[in-house]
């Protein structure tokens, strides 16, 4: 089972229903409705962005609202964090969620290290690669905690496993099988 945890073009491998206002629409966005959030596998892609000029109040707001919605469906989030984390982490450590997964994670091995004490997921795709301090958190990552994602990159998934196996210093077999366990258990194990 090939699972890309987070895409934005068709795909064999298997995905996740989301929905969620991304913190780039909160200016102009409405919050997803119950029956919507129900519905989903997931809420998200959600959370705080203080690169993307918008007002930061409001996105918190707005996020804090759907960690609420979550919490209430006992759904996973998704979480978009860019220059955020412990706004994000402060945001989080009130709400008791099925479980969280950083998306597009960039951050330093000291940011992972403390996501992956609270249960946190991270998940890791095309950018890895470009950061020395996003390839010292993905090689302290347990795989028990880590997914992998095309976003929106051009590159292929399978090329993807390769290259993050490669980083992290594992099979690409091995990764795929972790990442699959992974899923099971957030979105097929019964609570």
């Amino acid at each position: 089972m090939l699972i890309d945890i987070h895409t934005h073009r068709p795909t064999s491998a298997v995905t996740i229903r989301t929905v969620g206002l991304h913190p780039w629409q909160a200016e102009h966005g409405s919050l997803p409705t119950e029956e919507e959030v129900f519905g989903a596998d997931a809420v998200g892609e959600i959370g705080l962005d203080k690169a993307c000029g918008g007002d930061f109040e409001r996105q918190k707001e707005l996020f804090v609202k759907q960690l609420e919605l979550a919490e209430r469906h006992e759904k996973p989030v998704i979480l978009h964090c860019v220059r955020a984390f412990e706004e994000v982490m402060n945001c989080l450590k009130k709400h008791t969620l099925r479980a969280v997964i950083f998306h597009g994670f960039t951050g330093s091995r000291e940011q992972a290290m403390r996501a992956v004490k609270k249960g946190y997921y991270l998940s890791f795709g095309a950018r890895t690669e470009r950061s020395r301090k996003t390839v010292e958190a993905l090689r302290a990552t347990p795989l028990e905690r880590l997914f992998v994602e095309t976003d929106e990159s051009p590159v292929a998934l399978e090329e993807l496993y390769q290259t993050i196996a490669l980083l992290r210093g594992v099979g690409s077999e091995e990764l795929k099988q972790a990442t699959a366990n992974n899923y099971t258990r957030i979105f097929t194990t019964k609570r």
